[in-house]
């Protein structure tokens, strides 16, 4: 009996064994479902940094790049020849008008104005005696004791010793400027450069011994289009015809280094012409120099604000995208979903860029994670820190 009973259960197990396997799969299948559903599903929305489209009006700037100049620039030349005795000066100082820079050998010149004033003093003496010859003669032809031929002689003689003593007297100041030209001073206030020629050099007539500048103010030169001079042609007459204490420093220097002169300048004046050449025009600028800490021929890159541009709208460079000549931006709308918009850009103010078209004031615009985002991707914006506040200043 119980190996009938065994056979059954075997026989009833074997037959059941085909549904228990399908509910088996079944249940593996469900559960695999459930698995690559919960991995497939979509992932958290990244996180991207978004900042505020501003409008503003914003000064728009134009740069031109130049040089230094000194106010007053001298080349200092001997105008005699001689050898250099002396150079009392330090080289690179600061000099003031009429010293003593350099000083020839005055032998020779001694010499000649020593000779000069002894003609004057001949001429001087034969003037005396012609004088006196007509002061004699002249009574004398009335009494028709002399001809008047020799009356006429007596004060052509007169005539021409007067003729000597001028030209005597003219050759005693000749000799005393050569000999004042042996002392060469400063002709102004200003630094002096390094000296071209040293004590004991024979030194030729219009010889250059040296320069020197006024620096303070200093000019600075720098060449505009021919359009911009239009453009600016009334403004720069009548910042001409202003008196120089009455104009408004509005122009910025930057330096070579980068860094920016703490004072700001002044516009000076525009050179008569415009060269064909280039189709610029040289304009020049004062700008403040205490101590004499610039020099002639620095570079200089000018600033000055040209116009003002109402309402702009701004946004960080780093937000625009280029891609081949075409520029776009992503904007994060209100329901936190990605657009990626096609914008028209402006002129550049420091960090930011002008949008001319394309954005509305207080839309959001992603700074950072621009790389990950897709058009109507869904994303978690984020204030953007960093130098925001910089940039939008």
């Amino acid at each position: 009996m119980d190996n009938i009973t065994g056979r059954m259960t075997y026989s009833a197990a074997m037959r059941a064994l085909p549904a228990i396997l399908l509910v088996f799969l079944m249940t593996t299948s469900a559960t695999g479902c459930k698995q690559e559903a919960s991995s497939t599903s979509s992932p958290s929305a990244p996180e991207v940094a978004v900042v505020e489209v501003v409008q503003k009006d914003v000064p728009i700037y134009s740069e031109w790049v130049g040089t230094t100049e000194g106010l007053v620039n001298a080349k200092i030349r001997a105008q005699v020849s001689g050898y250099l005795m002396k150079r009392p000066y330090t080289e690179g100082s600061f000099v003031k008008k009429g010293e003593l820079l350099f000083e020839l050998d005055p032998s020779k010149f001694k010499v000649a104005l020593d000779q000069a004033q002894g003609d004057l003093a001949k001429a001087q003496a034969l003037l005396l005696k012609t004088k006196l010859d007509v002061e004699r003669d002249t009574p004398l032809a009335r009494q028709g004791a002399i001809s008047r031929k020799e009356l006429d002689d007596s004060v052509q003689s007169y005539s021409a010793a007067k003729g000597s003593v001028a030209a005597a007297q003219a050759g005693v100041e000749q000799a005393k400027l050569n000999l004042s030209w042996t002392r060469i001073t400063a002709p102004i206030d200003g630094v002096i450069g390094i000296a071209k020629a040293q004590i004991g050099d024979l030194i030729d007539a219009n010889s250059e011994l040296t320069s020197m500048s006024t620096l303070d103010p200093l000019r600075v030169y720098f060449p505009i289009s021919e359009q911009e001079y239009l453009g600016a042609a009334e403004k720069l007459q009548q910042a001409y015809n202003t008196p120089d204490e009455d104009k408004k420093a509005r122009l910025i220097l930057i330096l070579s280094d980068g860094s920016t002169y703490p004072h700001q300048g002044k516009f000076f004046l525009a050179d008569r012409q415009v060269d064909v050449k280039t189709g610029t025009i040289r304009v020049a600028a004062l700008f403040p120099n205490p101590g004499n800490l610039l020099r002639p021929g620095q570079y200089a890159r000018i600033r000055a604000v040209t116009r003002t541009h109402q309402g702009a709208l701004l946004v960080p460079q780093r937000a625009v995208s280029e891609l081949q000549g075409n520029y776009q931006v992503v904007v994060v709308k209100a329901d936190n979903m990605a657009e990626i918009r096609p914008v028209q850009v402006g002129e550049r103010i420091g960090s930011l860029w002008i949008i001319s078209r394309g954005l509305q004031p207080g839309e959001r615009v992603v700074v950072e994670g621009l790389q990950k985002l897709k058009a109507g991707m869904a994303v978690t914006p984020t204030p953007y820190s960093g130098s925001q506040t910089q940039e939008q200043r």
